[in-house]
């Protein structure tokens, strides 16, 4: 039996310019997790990511404090939806930069709207796949672990859509299930799988082990 971890990114730049990017906050919670895997001694025998800046940033955190680790395979297939191409199926004017908690909510309540019907097939964002395409770059992650890495610990850094879309697909969840897992999933995050050739177990979702304590309750993040 292998150990799938599957991890979000830290916390990246929510309303700036450039989303992909890691925070400072960001930075360190990656940092803490990989110190968290070092103390309880575990080891990856072979580490998947997305191709995103903050996919590879979250990588080096984590490898910094593991102190070293093998070479990650990218893995384009996990990355995130483009949210704001999702929004604007359902919302054609650019909105307000999110600076307050009522603009804040108005995102994600259109994000939600749109990922019902870009899951429903009634819409497809700009520039993005189906969303039959979207799960299989993510399936196919995931059977590559199965194939070529039991028995093995491998880690896998992506984003929240991905990841919450992994666990649907392993327990047979609705799309509206789907969304919400998303919406609910916290920066550095870990997941667990437990898989043979044929099948992924869940095992935990959404758990940060490495941020257990009041040292770091203000560490925890979502966007």
């Amino acid at each position: 039996m292998g150990q799938l971890y599957l991890v979000r990114h830290g916390q990246a730049s929510f309303g700036a310019d450039d989303y992909d990017q890691l925070s400072e906050l960001g930075q360190r919670q990656s940092r803490r997790l990989g110190e968290y895997f070092r103390a309880k001694g575990l080891v990856f025998d072979a580490v998947l990511m997305g191709s995103l800046k903050r996919h590879a940033q979250t990588w080096q955190g984590i490898s910094d404090g593991l102190g070293g680790t093998p070479t990650p395979m990218v893995w384009p297939g996990l990355n995130e939806y483009d949210s704001e191409a999702v929004i604007h199926t359902v919302h054609p004017t650019p909105l307000a930069k999110p600076d307050t908690p009522e603009k804040y909510r108005q995102h994600f309540r259109l994000l939600r709207d749109g990922l019902t019907q870009w899951m429903a097939g009634t819409v497809t964002p700009r520039g993005m796949p189906s969303y039959v395409d979207f799960v299989a770059g993510i399936t196919s992650a995931l059977d590559h672990v199965k194939r070529e890495h039991v028995g093995h610990k491998v880690l896998l850094v992506s984003s929240g859509g991905p990841i919450s879309t992994a666990v649907g697909h392993i327990l047979g969840t609705p799309a509206e299930t789907t969304i919400e897992l998303n919406m609910r999933i916290r920066n550095s995050a870990v997941t667990e799988f437990a898989f043979n050739p044929k099948r992924h177990t869940l095992l935990t979702y959404n758990t940060l082990p490495h941020l257990d304590s009041s040292e770091h309750a203000s560490w925890v993040t979502y966007a």
